[in-house]
């Protein structure tokens, strides 16, 4: 802040002032914030002017308030610039990103060729029928009701729609913790407050998902499978225990995120069903590659009416080249065995990496999804020796609110069994207080 300094006659403008100085960089995400009363000293205003800047900039996520900590510059505030990637240094391996393996995704070439033959003009359908309704099967296999589907720009796309036709800024959201980071911010973004929720190897706590609803949240955020960051999956106790829970509050609205969807094996047990508000995306990310930003979103027949009249006064509908690339994808038989192959290499790797840690004397979890999670007593000193190693891996703070403990995340999509084994190795050292090898 000895830097960065603003000139503001009102509130308006000392909002405007952080903002600029977070999109440019003079300001960086984490960075602690002066005092309300520090403010005013320095920009002249009123503290209670100061104090009501700092409450538009909370309910829009560009900052947040902790007690005993005082204020800072969100972790990931919604401004363009402001969100630096973690950089991979030469010849480092990279198992932060949570991406699937390239190796593994189907080849679009021939599905874009033959999608790309049609242009569609204003006044087509928003969705096309044969996608909707292979998605619909799809959704009654796991046992959600799907009579009405609709298609968004990606899980997110989709959860940020219907809390948009839900909630309100100042609504609690009961969420996972550890829990996905993107999902914190988005909701941060929509002046929501998290409330979290503790996860095991299973899921959402019911006990804790219990205290929630007496707390009077209006919304939870669950991820039935490939919990991400911790791999938590429900199996089929949990899911009609946390079921019991939610028949207690019928009125809450529950959003399912199944962001793996056809890329994971464990069985998905959902929580959605005979209630009166939910939603459930499935997204195709992860089994036909990210850059097809499509998600297929079913829920009760109204809240599918609010998004898609909500997407119709903006974009309109997911382009329909890519709805015709996904829906050739998902018939092609070549594709459904390769998405097979996919499935079980995924999980051989996870667990292969789990098993070669617990030879170390380093316990993780992990029983679905792509990543990893490892508790750890200090984050940033383990990615430091590990990053020494030739390792990159995530630190868990972006994922956790408070009441969880450190850890990091590893990304084992692309790690191969002779990589897994010695990255297990060099966790055991660090674990074990050894020396760092050098790295070429």
């Amino acid at each position: 802040m000895t830097q960065y300094t603003i000139s503001a006659a009102n509130a308006r403008e000392l909002v405007e002032g952080i903002e600029t100085g977070i999109a440019t960089g003079a300001l960086a995400a984490g960075q602690r914030l002066p005092s309300v009363r520090q403010w005013a000293r320095d920009t002249g205003l009123s503290p209670a002017t100061v104090a009501s800047a700092m409450a538009e900039l909370r309910r829009r996520g560009v900052v947040l308030a902790e007690p005993r900590r005082g204020t800072s510059v969100s972790p990931a505030p919604p401004l363009s610039g402001a969100r630096a990637l973690m950089p991979v240094p030469s010849g480092a391996r990279d198992l932060s990103d949570g991406n699937p393996d390239p190796a593994l995704l189907p080849k679009l070439t021939r599905a874009l060729r033959r999608a790309g033959s049609v242009t569609d003009l204003y006044g087509t359908a928003p969705a096309l029928r044969e996608l909707v309704d292979l998605a619909g099967e799809a959704f009654r296999v796991d046992g959600i009701a799907a009579r009405s589907v609709c298609v968004v720009s990606g899980a997110l796309d989709g959860i940020e729609r219907v809390i948009g036709a839900h909630l309100r800024p100042g609504d609690a959201v009961a969420v996972e913790n550890p829990g996905y980071a993107a999902l914190f911010h988005l909701l941060r973004a929509q002046g929501l407050v998290l409330d979290p929720v503790a996860v095991d190897d299973r899921g959402l706590l019911p006990s804790e998902l219990a205290l929630a609803m007496a707390r009077g949240v209006r919304a939870v955020v669950v991820t039935p499978r490939g919990q991400n960051p911790t791999g938590a999956a429900f199996d089929g106790e949990r899911a009609h225990a946390l079921r019991e829970v939610l028949a207690g509050a019928p009125q809450v609205l529950v959003i399912e995120d199944d962001h793996l969807g056809a890329a994971e094996r464990a069985t998905l047990h959902t929580l959605v069903a005979g209630r009166a508000q939910w939603a459930a995306t499935r997204s195709v990310a992860k089994g036909f590659g990210p850059d097809l930003r499509l998600s297929l979103l079913a829920a009760d027949e109204l809240t599918v009416a609010r998004v898609q009249g909500r997407q119709q006064c903006g974009p309109g509908w997911v382009s329909h080249i890519l709805q015709r690339v996904v829906l050739d994808l998902w018939r092609d038989p070549a594709t459904a065995a390769a998405l097979a192959r996919a499935r079980e290499t995924y999980a051989r790797r996870r667990e292969h990496l789990l098993a070669a840690l617990r030879r170390h004397g380093v316990a993780a979890s992990g029983r679905s999804g792509f990543n990893v999670w490892v508790p750890v007593a200090d984050e940033a000193a383990t990615a430091g020796a590990l990053l020494q190693r030739g390792w990159v891996v995530a630190p868990g703070g972006a994922y956790r609110l408070a009441g969880s403990a450190p850890a990091i995340r590893v990304t084992t999509a692309a790690l191969r069994e002779r990589d897994a084994d010695r990255f297990a190795a060099d966790f055991g050292q660090i674990a074990t207080g050894a020396p760092a090898r050098r790295v070429a």
